[in-house]
């Protein structure tokens, strides 16, 4: 192995080193019993993504427009409880915040079905302390996630 396949397979990562030596991961998914494409479907980070910035911006507007006046430090704390209490009512009873609908996407069990009260409280609680839901498994599952149980699927 001369220098250039060296660097390349450190800057690629761990992942694309192993693919390059045979290892086969699978697709997204494949180990919870998921599809590879279409509905049912791990969704795929962007989409998340898009719909959390969704769903921050519904709760910042509602922090700035009915409880402060102005937009300062205030507002976003009170958009972060916003936050909190829209994921725990709307993942707990239709499965999806108005992002994730809007984006196509539904919280359930790994197991298959809904998520539980507690599970959903849980989870909503993680994806507020942010950590959680920035570390990935390579189904691409946030830590939050993989601790309550639950899976990002489309719709």
């Amino acid at each position: 192995m001369d220098n250039r396949q060296a660097l390349g397979s450190w800057l690629s990562g761990p992942r694309a080193a192993a693919e390059d030596a045979g290892v086969d991961f699978g697709y997204r998914g494949q180990q919870l019993g998921l599809p590879e494409e279409g509905p049912g479907s791990i969704a795929r980070p962007g989409r998340r993504l898009g719909a959390l910035a969704v769903d921050w911006a519904l709760c910042t507007l509602i922090a700035y427009g009915l409880i402060t006046d102005g937009y300062n430090q205030a507002t976003g704390n009170w958009a972060l409880g916003i936050l909190l209490v829209l994921s725990v009512l709307t993942v707990g009873t239709v499965g999806s915040t108005p992002g994730k609908r809007l984006f196509g996407l539904q919280v359930v069990s790994a197991r298959g079905g809904r998520l539980g009260f507690p599970r959903v409280a849980l989870r909503s609680l993680l994806v507020c302390l942010a950590i959680p839901a920035l570390i990935w498994d390579r189904d691409g599952r946030g830590l939050h996630d993989r601790l309550s149980g639950a899976v990002q699927v489309r719709i």
